[in-house]
Parts: structure tokens; sequence; C-alpha cells
């Protein structure tokens, strides 16, 4: 199995946006629209979206841009398996 890993690239102003600012108002505004309408689930999908990339420091979208907020180099999150050894 091939070894998966993720490399850090959020810096520590973008995971705090993302937590404090962007999460909690996605989920107000979900809340206020109403959580079972189509637009309250597509901004708690958002939230969430941002919590887990905010929590991993990885973002994906970030990765296929070729951009990263991190300032202090490239660092390894995670373990993979690589030859059957974890």
């Amino acid at each position: 199995m091939e070894e998966i890993v993720m490399i850090k690239n959020m810096g520590t102003l973008d995971r705090s946006i993302r937590i404090f600012v962007v999460a909690p108002v996605a989920i107000g505004v979900a809340v206020i629209l109403g959580a079972g309408t189509v637009a309250g689930i597509i901004l708690f999908v958002v939230a969430g979206i941002m919590l887990a990339t905010a929590v991993t420091a990885f973002c994906p979208t970030y990765t296929l841009l070729g951009i990263s907020t991190q300032p202090r180099g490239v660092h390894r999150v995670g373990h993979g398996f690589r030859h059957g050894h974890a």
C-alpha cells in the first residue's frame, strides 16, 4: 500500500480564522436559514470542512493551487503505511 502523506500547508492565522470566524459564521447562518434547508446543510458541510482542515493544518485546495500559509516550511502530518509497516 502506498504511503499517504499530508504536508502542512496552513499557518496559525489561517487555521484560527477558519475555527473562530468562518465555521461559527457558517453554522450561525445555517441555523438562521434553517438547518434542514439545502442552504443550511451546505453551510454545515462548509463549517465541517473548515474545522477539519484547520485541525489537520492541511487544505487540499491549497495543494491544488500550489499555495501555503505555513510560514516555517514543509512539515509532514499524520502517519502512512509503507511496505506493510505502520
